[in-house]
């Protein structure tokens, strides 16, 4: 029996898939070489997208400044290394079950590939990573927003996407426009706490891409380095965290010009830093790390403009289908001041703080001249 379009679908929403697209090869044949399905699988004939949606409640723990594990964990992290990939995985074993090969391509980004030398004469530089946004707007999964964010129709900004190459040549589905779903309204340039997102207006800040001659599609061209560093928690106006051991850093993440792979060497490497001087733990970020450890990643800015306040814009306009009783903005949302609220004047905060508790005045006038050192101009 012939294997089709429609059978895959069916099956996808069978095994709890929510959203499901699929593209013809001919579409990526000008992808860059390090970029490109073809390039992961020659033979391939089709390409099929899924999502999965993200639970819009994972994101009230932020909203509210009280619960930051549920988004790292359920919207992130597990989201795509493991509950998205499980129903991949059933998938693809039903398209091999018809006598298609299906790859799964490995939910990475594309920011490290082709640091590796080839294995052979020939061979492009290793590792060959898609895009998966860029795949999945070329399969008509749903559109790039202006923030970058990948948009359904069905939940917005609100999913995970996975990708499958395969060799069955497939009936593809139509690319959707710039704007079918996205507003281009400003809100996630508006709302981001790390000012990553450029003016909707400004013509020149746009990304294209050409799928092959049948679509163009366009969005916004995002400072990267500051999305990185505020998602990552850099960023004092959305991380209490960083604010709690470094009050006094006021770093000003909106004005950055840092790349995208320095923000990660510098928000890994602090997440990861130890100093011995700090008491208990030693962790110079201790929930960075405890996070860490607990599910692989810390995602800490809780996408506040390109999810949060895109999806907002969506629901209360009716273009996504996930419809709720209450809205989701039930007050003003929170940000803290990158500015210190008082300067420390002194420079080991956890010394003076245990001296100053255990030993009431032993620390008098160490940062402070007396009148006489004043009046000998000492």
């Amino acid at each position: 029996m012939k294997l089709t379009s429609q059978m895959i679908k069916d099956r996808a929403r069978e095994l709890g898939i929510d959203c499901i697209a699929i593209g013809n090869i001919e579409r990526f044949k000008n992808a860059p070489a390090l970029m490109s399905p073809i390039t992961y699988f020659p033979e391939a004939k089709s390409v099929i997208a899924i999502g999965m949606r993200i639970p819009r409640g994972t994101y009230r723990g932020i909203e509210e400044g009280t619960h930051w594990h549920n988004y790292t964990f359920y919207s992130y992290n597990k989201l795509n290394s493991f509950l998205r990939p499980r129903l991949s995985y059933e998938l693809a074993c039903f398209i091999e079950d018809n006598g298609w090969e299906a790859v799964l391509h490995y939910p990475g980004v594309p920011e490290g590939n082709g640091m590796q030398d080839p294995v052979a004469e020939g061979k492009p530089p290793r590792d060959v990573t898609c895009s998966v946004r860029v795949i999945a707007a070329g399969c008509g999964l749903g559109e790039i927003g202006f923030s970058k964010v990948f948009l359904t129709k069905e939940f917005g900004p609100r999913v995970r996407l996975g990708l499958i190459f395969t060799d069955c040549e497939l009936e593809p589905d139509p690319i959707l426009e710039t704007g079918e779903i996205c507003l281009h309204c400003g809100a996630c340039e508006r709302e981001c706490p790390g000012n990553a997102v450029p003016s909707v207006k400004d013509e020149s800040k746009r990304l294209y891409v050409d799928f092959a001659g049948e679509k163009t599609v366009w969005y916004g061209d995002v400072r990267m380095g500051r999305c990185t560093l505020s998602h990552h928690g850099m960023n004092n106006e959305c991380s209490p965290f960083l604010k709690k051991e470094f009050p006094n850093m006021a770093f000003d993440v909106r004005e950055s010009e840092m790349t995208e792979e320095e923000a990660y060497i510098l928000t890994y490497t602090l997440a990861r830093a130890q100093w011995w001087r700090k008491p208990d733990s030693h962790k110079a970020l201790e929930y960075y790390d405890y996070i860490l450890k607990h599910t692989g990643y810390f995602a800490i800015c809780g996408a506040r403009g390109c999810i949060r306040a895109c999806m907002n814009m969506l629901e209360k306009t009716g273009r996504i289908e996930n419809k709720f009783h209450n809205k989701f903005y039930r007050k003003e949302s929170w940000l803290l001041p990158n500015k210190p609220e008082t300067v420390s004047k002194g420079v080991n905060p956890y010394r003076e703080e245990y001296l100053d508790k255990k030993y009431p005045g032993i620390r008098e006038n160490e940062y402070v001249m007396t009148e006489s050192e004043k009046e000998s101009g000492k």
